[in-house]
Order: structure tokens, then sequence, then C-alpha cells
């Protein structure tokens, strides 16, 4: 088995934030995070997926073909858009990093699968000192 990995980027705002928190608590919890005027990150998004070699081609999968779910199914709905109200894939969630790629990794397993590829990890960098890593279930 072999592993095949793409980057992407994106570019959105989000606010981490509890309604039913004061505004002194959630400034304790989430810092500047709780920013009452939102904040921004440049996130990059790496997708990786595992399966066997087609000896025909050589790939795991097509980069052109992977690149296209990604866009279509993530990209195209997160970039330069307001995950807390923007995105429908996060509503009613709070838009951690740590939501956010298990939410990007339960959209994208299914249709990986389609491709007889398996999604093996979704990594996503918040910043170049903060990311996460999820594996699924």
């Amino acid at each position: 088995m072999i592993y095949l990995t793409r980057r992407e980027r994106f570019s959105a705002a989000h606010k981490l934030y509890r309604e039913e928190w004061s505004d002194e608590k959630n400034e304790e919890v989430f810092g500047k995070c709780s920013n009452p005027n939102w904040h921004g990150h440049n996130y990059v998004l790496y997708v990786t997926v595992n399966g066997d070699v087609d000896p025909e081609t050589g790939f795991v999968m097509n980069l052109k073909k992977m690149k296209k779910i990604i866009t279509e199914h993530i990209i195209d709905k997160v970039d330069h858009k307001n995950l807390n109200l923007d995105v429908d894939f996060m509503k009613d969630k709070m838009p951690s990093t740590e939501n956010i790629a298990i939410e990007i990794f339960k959209i994208l397993e299914p249709v990986f699968k389609e491709k007889k590829v398996n999604l093996h990890s979704v990594r996503l960098h918040e910043t170049e000192n903060n990311f996460v890593e999820y594996f699924g279930k």
C-alpha cells in the first residue's frame, strides 16, 4: 500500500465563541479567537489517501482528479468565507481547527471510496505553528 498526499490552501474567517457564556469567559477560554469582529487564517489542508498502485497508470490516484474532488467538495465551500456563517457543513458547530478537520474528513471519505481509494487522513494547518491531523474514528 502507498500513500498519496495533496496540499490545498484556503483563507477563511471564524470566531470561537459560545453564546451562553459571558464575554469574559469566552475571552478566558478562546483568547483572541473570540474577537467579536471575527479573525481569519490562511489554512493549509493536506489530504492523504492510500491504496494500491494501478499497474496501468502507476498511480494510486490521478492527482488532477484528487485536486478536483478537494476543490469541489471543500475549497469552493470554505475559501474566503466565514466558517461560522457561510459554510453549510460547519452549521451549529464550533469552528475549531479540530472540528473543521473532522467535518472535511466526513465529506471526503465517501467520495474517495467511490474512486476506489481510502481516505487516510486530513491534516489542517491553522498557522505555521498549529495544526491538527484526523484519521477518522
